[in-house]
């Protein structure tokens, strides 16, 4: 049976349930979900020092820039979801707008995109981990065994186990787990940044450093390649809102509630990043030994060196939350992949398989389960080939963000192509938002993809003088390509347009009969 009703737009009678648990989601539990599938916590200690690597002082104006496009593009994706709820987000909308090709290839980005993020979200935890050991057994020698490759991948896989038995359950397990591991976080991360401020007031600061109007002023980076890149890695950390959308079909109000736990995720966010980055910059400085910000040696991982000068006693509730935060967004992201994967095999773009849902979870079982092996493989074979493998994913995913982001607010221009002269709201949010989002992606990526040739890119990681990223970023769109032709000749009716076909808001003459259930 169709999951949509006639509304402002015809009703596409090409989408279809999928057997998930419809219902089980409201507005606060798909904002926390969101939240926890950005994973604040994580990704500052991940990004702090490669974004002030490349911008410096300029750190809060990137955010604050990269913060417009990701609304931009959240606007589009609000009205996506409205016309069309469906599972399949990137996917299924690049299918409605631009055919079958363009639309296996945005949901094959987003697909790898959260792979490579799952990688490194279990990376993160790793390091944690053994650090938190370390601190509760007055061991420091404890932190060091992450670095031994065999223990990192090993413990990894353990993590990505236990995220995936989870994510494997009902979505109101996930809730449950959600509320206390990101409320615990957003409290450790709130706590941080008032005593940082207060040692900076008292004069225990460890370079204490005047916050300055020029830090919000993105026209003062020297290049437009620092620029970009900073730029491209501040899109990372605000990347994941987008699950609320994955979730529409098990979500109460799946028109409206998906889009507004969007925004509402967006906006907490910034606010959390502008806070905390400007605590730790005013309270470390950004010299480049010790503990400031600048030192090469902690840019990897900011809040394991700043936790003990601010928090002092207390420095384990940092290591606690950011080993919470990683855990909470690895089990909480499993839930686009597996969605987009259930969406694509459902409509016949993957094979079948993919299209299983647990018939006691009502959950995507084996797409969860294959994401979860694919990711495990991807991170142990970098673990091997980077010891900087951190922060080169964090830099690729960057990338693939802007790609497969850019691709649906693009999506949403074209479908809605016709809609402009409706008034001056959809004009804004159909056309305007989510296509100046979507250049500011487009422009983002292939700057990034040019300048990541370079071999001093992101880590300075290369192979046979090419950087690493560049490497990385080529294989997967590539890959992508090769994987998509293969569907072609395995699966040519979807690539036919038949089941799942392009259309456009408006159109009366787009009805379909359902695919069964």
């Amino acid at each position: 049976m169709s999951i949509l009703k006639k509304s402002g737009v015809a009703a596409d009678q090409t989408l279809s349930s999928k057997g998930l648990s419809a219902g089980s989601v409201g507005l606060i539990g798909a904002v926390v979900i969101g939240i926890s599938c950005i994973a604040p916590a994580y990704t500052l200690t991940g990004a702090l020092g490669p974004t002030i690597a490349q911008v410096g002082t300029h750190l809060p104006a990137i955010f604050l820039v990269g913060f417009i496009p990701m609304l931009l593009v959240a606007f589009g994706y609000r009205e996506l979801n409205s016309a069309m709820p469906d599972s399949g987000t990137s996917f299924t909308w690049g299918v409605r707008a631009f055919g079958p090709w363009v639309g296996w290839m945005a949901g094959w980005g987003l697909v790898v995109a959260t792979i490579v993020v799952l990688s490194n979200l279990a990376g993160i935890a790793v390091d944690f981990f053994y650090l938190l050991l370390g601190q509760v057994f007055s061991d420091p020698s404890i932190a060091d065994l992450a670095a031994n490759p065999l223990i990192n991948v090993v413990t990894c896989l353990a993590f990505m186990a236990g995220a995936t038995v989870i994510s494997y359950r009902d979505m109101q397990t996930t809730q449950k787990v959600q509320y206390w591991l990101v409320g615990f976080q957003l409290l450790v991360l709130v706590g941080f940044a008032i005593v940082a401020f207060v040692r900076v007031g008292g004069g225990s600061a460890f370079d204490a450093t005047a916050i300055s109007l020029d830090w919000f002023n993105p026209l003062t980076v020297p290049t437009f390649s620092a620029f970009a890149a900073g730029l491209s890695l501040s899109i990372f950390i605000f990347w994941g809102w987008d699950v609320t959308l994955t979730m529409s079909e098990e979500t109460s109000g799946s028109r409206t509630t998906p889009g507004r736990a969007a925004t509402l995720t967006v906006v907490i966010i910034v606010l959390v990043y502008l806070l905390v980055s400007l605590a730790s910059m005013t309270f470390a400085g950004l010299g480049d030994e010790g503990v400031g910000l600048g030192n090469p040696d902690i840019q990897g991982n900011a809040f394991s060196a700043l936790a003990g000068p601010v928090l002092g006693p207390l420095a384990i509730l940092m290591s606690l939350a950011v080993l919470s935060s990683s855990a909470a967004s690895l089990q909480s992201t499993f839930v686009s992949p597996a969605r987009t994967l259930l969406a694509m095999g459902h409509y016949g773009a993957l094979s079948p398989k993919f299209a299983r849902v647990s018939p006691r979870f009502f959950t995507p079982g084996y797409a969860t389960l294959a994401s979860a092996v694919v990711a495990s493989v991807f991170y142990a074979v970098m673990r091997f080939i980077s010891e900087d493998v951190l922060w080169d994913t964090i830099t690729t995913l960057g990338m693939m963000i802007c790609f497969y982001y850019g691709l649906t607010a693009f999506a949403c221009v074209w479908y809605f192509r016709h809609q402009w002269r409706t008034g001056a709201r959809n004009l804004f949010f159909q056309i305007v938002a989510p296509g100046i989002g979507g250049l500011i992606l487009a422009v983002l990526f292939v700057t990034t993809l040019i300048d990541s040739m370079d071999p001093d890119y992101g880590s300075g990681s290369q192979i046979g003088g090419v950087g690493l990223v560049f490497l990385l970023g080529v294989t997967i769109l590539v890959g992508g390509v090769v994987v998509m032709l293969v569907n072609a000749r395995l699966r040519p009716a979807f690539f036919r347009g038949e089941g799942l076909r392009a259309g456009v808001a408006g159109d009366e003459r787009e009805g379909q009969a359902a695919l069964p259930e």
